[in-house]
């Protein structure tokens, strides 16, 4: 049976659209393994400034509530610092989603004091609270850099219940879906607060979905298939509803329209306006989703997504 299949007709159209996301570019100082976007420092695809004053009037046309910036490594557009400094004129919450370790590299030591001027809030990948795991998803020496960029954002004040919000993301390091996201987030601020004194608000768990690097690799270790057997098998009606589909809208980097960032990376095109000019345009946002099969990983056990667990 398709995905689609399994789905009731009301949760195959959209709820009320309070998320924008915006893909900033694929270029990125990492090349992870388990990166669906396949971003790395020898991408060139990125967002125009043209693109970027679009999306601001898109918010401030249809009000979304969320602006949710992502990559590659976002803080890497050289627009980046401008489209934050005006988007926090228009909207109450602008989320970015860096790597951590960008935050060390030259240029850019200057991006933890400029969060927390402009009051965004940081979702941080770290797939494991141990080095091995993390060194061997993402390369060499990006655990120290990391556990290094989070003890700077907790000295700036992110991560300590305050109005910083600091949280991470798990991500398993095969072919398995993530375990329990609070008993996950329990182990990760016992173990980084007792081994490196790092505090942090949430924990995010999210299920890999079969694209890009992650895709390849299955395919090459010959588990693509039993792989997608357990998402399937896997499915949970409890987590549908609460797809991140149903409730954003997904801009590229050259500002098309996409229902979400997976889509985006296989170029499935959402119903309705095609790209953030006609999105200015629009009198309404509500829309058809277009589903494949790898959408499976988003309901698998207790559902995953840009927030983590759905159920």
């Amino acid at each position: 049976m398709s995905f689609i299949e399994r789905l009731a007709p009301e949760i195959r159209k959209t709820g009320e659209i309070s998320t924008i996301q915006i893909n900033v570019g694929k270029i990125c100082n990492l090349a992870c393994s388990h990166c669906h976007v396949q971003a790395g420092p020898k991408r060139t695809e990125t967002m125009s400034r043209v693109v970027m004053e679009a999306v601001l009037e898109a918010i401030r046309t249809h009000k979304f509530q969320t602006l949710d910036i992502t990559g590659g490594a976002p803080e890497m557009n050289e627009n980046f610092r401008w489209l934050v400094s005006e988007a926090t004129k228009i909207l109450p919450h602008i989320i970015v989603r860096t790597n951590l370790t960008i935050l060390l590299e030259k240029g850019y030591e200057d991006l933890i004091k400029f969060y927390a001027d402009h009051d965004v809030e940081l979702v941080a990948s770290l797939p494991c609270y141990t080095q091995e795991n993390v060194d061997a998803q993402r390369g060499h020496g990006t655990f120290k850099a990391s556990i290094e960029a989070l003890k700077r954002l907790n000295a700036a004040g992110y991560g300590r219940g305050g109005a910083l919000k600091l949280n991470l993301v798990y991500n398993p390091g095969g072919a398995f879906l993530p375990g329990a996201q609070a008993q996950l987030e329990a182990d990760y601020k016992r173990e980084l607060k007792q081994n490196f004194g790092i505090e942090f608000d949430h924990l995010f768990t999210i299920t890999n979905v079969p694209m890009g690097r992650f895709a390849k690799s299955l395919e090459k270790s010959g588990e693509l298939a039993g792989y997608m057997k357990l998402l399937r098998d896997n499915f949970n009606p409890c987590a549908a509803p609460n797809m991140m589909c149903r409730f954003q809208i997904s801009v590229g980097y050259d500002g098309k329209i996409y229902d979400c960032d997976f889509n985006q990376m296989q170029a499935l095109a959402a119903n309705g306006p095609k790209d953030i000019f006609e999105i200015i345009k629009a009198k309404e946002l509500g829309r058809q989703i277009v589903f494949r099969d790898y959408c499976y990983a988003c309901t698998a056990g207790a559902g995953s997504s840009c927030g983590g667990a759905l159920a």
